[in-house]
């Protein structure tokens, strides 16, 4: 999809640090960005000033489609670590779309993507206990990796408990406690780095756990 992009449509890059946005909610809305390199999440602002996490981003992701109907953008979007985007004007990409019907289907299939993701989430929020519910986190993140060729045995979480907590619907503690019994059934490991680098021996063992969790909760 990159290459595509790239060969058929002037991009900007630009990197970003760890906390910069990538844009805020209410800026006008003119280009989509796909992430090059990096993590990023996108925040919503409540009106009496609460922040929520709404989604994660990793390569090949895009942002922006918040701000195609209302011409701003309704979030923030925000660099988790170093990364890299590359910005496409809206307009000149629908030009294009018209001469190339690929990059058309390639939009379509973002588009798509981010809807089914969205749908997972809310299925996660709403229907998972609270382990279950990191785990399903965490393997959602490794297998995020796991596509994209890069590592899902050893991970480095991008994200405060705090963050997680808010992402996921819970408190900080409930977090905490969480990823220490899912240390303790042996499911995931503390490295020795520090507290947000895990080493998930089996990325099918969370979805298991998932699975477990689920029948359990429909026994009881």
């Amino acid at each position: 999809m990159l290459a595509l992009l790239e060969a058929e449509l002037p991009i900007t890059r630009r990197v970003l640090r760890a906390g910069e946005c990538l844009y805020q909610a209410g800026d006008r809305f003119e280009c989509l960005h796909v992430v090059h390199a990096g993590f990023f999440k996108t925040v919503e602002t409540a009106a009496d000033g609460r922040e929520q996490v709404v989604g994660l981003h990793f390569k090949g992701a895009w942002l922006g489609f918040d701000g195609i109907a209302e011409h701003h953008h309704g979030c923030d979007a925000v660099a988790m670590d170093t990364g890299e985007i590359w910005s496409i004007r809206y307009d000149a990409l629908m030009a294009r779309c018209i001469e190339r019907p690929a990059l058309l289907a390639t939009l379509h299939d973002a588009m798509s993507r981010e809807m089914a993701r969205d749908r997972g989430a809310m299925l996660a929020l709403c229907t998972l206990p609270a382990d279950a519910r990191v785990a399903d986190f965490l393997r959602n993140w490794a297998e995020a990796l796991e596509e994209r060729g890069l590592r899902s045995d050893q991970i480095t979480l991008r994200m405060t408990r705090a963050e997680i907590g808010n992402y996921l619907g819970m408190k900080l503690e409930t977090v905490s406690r969480a990823l220490s019994r899912l240390a303790r059934d042996k499911v995931i490991g503390f490295s020795q780095g520090g507290r947000r680098d895990l080493q998930i021996p089996d990325v099918a063992a969370l979805g298991a756990f998932v699975e477990r969790s689920l029948a359990e909760a429909t026994v009881h």
